[in-house]
């Protein structure tokens, strides 16, 4: 009986966690667009799953700002205010040129290593033009030079952040792909001052977070 019981809590924390990423994968691909009213019953048939799980993911979501929940009107999806992208972005030149303050000329061959796995990745999902990849691997990027820093608070705050960039660099990307290009050789720029301290890491990180700041809204 006890085992029944553990069975049925495993499934019923699976459900949520797939309600929960599938309802946030169709926030971040605006498939489910800012400003959209949807209702449980549309994301019961949608899911094919029952009204426990979904509920979880929402209130899980509504906790994290993509949704807000109304008896009345139902399930609304919420937007980034302009507030409050440049507030993350100001967060995060702030802590980011810190960040390369921390490790310029210090790299170990392994970070080395590391970073320069991922400028290829990046290049190969740059020839694809696929946004929703290069989302991933340009957060990875700034997180790779994060922990190289070991400061695992700023890392926390990073990682927190992840899923509002994620829908920010998607929605941006999408209008013109090719952007991913300048994207890239800045990573490429601040590899190579982190690596060889002959340019200041922190100016050319704290340039390529203001331009893709500012170009968030032309």
């Amino acid at each position: 009986m006890t085992m029944d019981k553990s069975k049925g809590a495993a499934s019923s924390l699976l459900l949520k966690d797939v309600a929960y990423n599938e309802i946030k994968e169709s926030i971040l691909n605006e498939k489910f667009e800012p400003g959209r009213f949807l209702s449980e019953r549309e994301l019961i048939e949608l899911l094919g799953m029952s009204k426990t799980p979904i509920k979880a993911a929402l209130t899980r979501l509504e906790t994290e700002g993509f949704v807000t929940v109304s008896s009345k009107q139902g399930i609304i999806i919420n937007d980034l205010s302009v507030n409050r992208i440049v507030d993350i972005y100001d967060l995060r030149i702030a802590l980011e040129t810190f960040n390369c303050q921390q490790i310029e000329s210090r790299l170990t061959p392994e970070q080395e290593k590391e970073l320069e796995g991922n400028l290829a990745e990046t290049a190969d999902i740059v020839s694809r033009l696929d946004v929703k990849n290069f989302a991933q691997a340009d957060h990875d990027f700034h997180l790779i030079i994060c922990e190289c820093t070991g400061n695992q608070e700023i890392h926390r705050v990073l990682l927190n952040y992840h899923d509002h960039l994620q829908r920010i660099t998607r929605r941006h990307l999408r209008k013109d792909p090719h952007r991913m290009e300048k994207f890239l050789e800045d990573h490429w720029k601040i590899y190579e001052a982190l690596k060889t301290g002959k340019e200041s890491s922190a100016e050319v990180m704290r340039k390529h977070l203001q331009e893709s700041k500012q170009a968030l809204f032309i």
